[in-house]
């Protein structure tokens, strides 16, 4: 008896033929399908795609794409509507680390679980750093206010001087609660030295807002300074010995004063007259040396800004410059080999300079 996997043979009419099976019939072709001239762009974009996707997740390609996480959560901190917590944020990104490291093996797991951790920690540290600089802010001016504190900063200008001063004690009428942190002007040559313990009556407003949609935010700037209020003293600054010994802050401030006076005196010295108050001023910020004239002829002339800025700024702007000289100098082979383009690219310093 023939098996299943045979098949009969049956002559008839002098012809012979095969008998097949149901089950090995021709498949029958379906009622539509999708024509070649679409499915092959779509299978080789697909391979592509594939292709662009192992590459940057190479060794070390993805590295990079964890900034723009991180950057992610601060965007999504800021659009929110109400302050999260603290201790919710430092949940979130410890669940969103665990989660890397236990993907660690997959291929496509671990990449997006990092980058939800970076964008975690992102969150996380917006949150945490508005924690750390909220203080108390001046809502409402006061008048005839009692304060003592420590000076912190003191900057000495062209028409009066201006101290920054860690509040200890605050009183007054309608004080409701203490500032952390204040900024007062007063007369010129009045300032006392940064880390003294002082008191004086004052005028506080509370911080100013810009002048002009799109200006300039005074409160905003302030604020991330944690000074909460500014003002003017009225009448007499008192000297008083402190309730306590200065903090680790306070001693680095009073230190780095110290430098600032001694690089002053120093430039002054070499470089008498106006020349060396601009000089002090570009790189201590001293401006109350310069005279009126020129003061005025560099804000007329529209370099009044140059003073406004720190020597850090200054000193960027010249470094970038330096550069680009050099590296044009850089492009003529025949010119560089033969004339020292380093020195001809860095700025030239008048006689009096170069024998101090």
């Amino acid at each position: 008896m023939a098996g299943p996997e045979e098949w009969r043979t049956r002559s008839g009419g002098g012809r012979s033929s095969t008998w097949r099976p149901p089950s090995a019939a021709a498949p029958a072709h379906p009622p539509w399908a999708w024509p070649d001239a679409l499915t092959d762009p779509a299978r080789r974009a697909a391979a592509h795609v594939r292709q662009w996707l192992a590459a940057e997740m190479a060794v070390g390609r993805l590295v990079p794409w964890l900034a723009i996480g991180f950057g992610c959560g601060v965007i999504l901190y800021f659009a929110i509507d109400r302050e999260p917590a603290v201790w919710a944020t430092l949940v979130l990104v410890v669940a969103a680390v665990t989660i890397a490291v236990l993907l660690r093996h997959r291929p496509l797991g671990f990449p997006l679980a990092l980058g939800i951790a970076a964008g975690a920690c992102g969150f996380a540290a917006a949150t945490i750093k508005c924690a750390v600089i909220a203080h108390p802010v001046l809502s409402a001016p006061l008048w005839n206010v009692e304060i003592a504190g420590f000076v912190e900063m003191r900057e000495e200008r062209e028409r009066s001087d201006r101290i920054t001063l860690r509040v200890e004690k605050m009183s007054g009428e309608r004080v409701s609660e203490m500032l952390e942190r204040i900024r007062v002007s007063l007369r010129k040559r009045t300032a006392p030295s940064v880390g003294e313990f002082v008191q004086f009556k004052a005028r506080l407003s509370p911080p100013l807002e810009p002048l002009r949609p799109g200006g300039y935010d005074f409160a905003r700037d302030m604020y991330f300074q944690r000074i909460g209020a500014s003002g003017f003293v009225l009448g007499h600054i008192g000297a008083q010995a402190p309730p306590r010994a200065p903090g680790p802050r306070l001693r680095y401030a009073m230190a780095i004063d110290a430098m600032r006076e001694t690089i002053d005196q120093r430039m002054r010295a070499v470089l008498p007259g106006d020349r060396g108050a601009i000089a002090s001023a570009l790189i201590t910020g001293k401006r109350d040396a310069i005279s009126a004239p020129v003061n005025e002829a560099m804000y007329v002339s529209g370099l009044g800004h140059v003073l406004s800025i720190s020597g850090y700024h200054m000193a960027v702007v010249a470094g970038m410059v330096f550069f680009a000289i050099r590296a044009l100098f850089a492009l003529f082979g025949a010119f560089a080999n033969r004339h020292p383009i380093k020195k001809w690219a860095a700025p030239r310093l008048p006689p009096s300079a170069h024998s101090s």
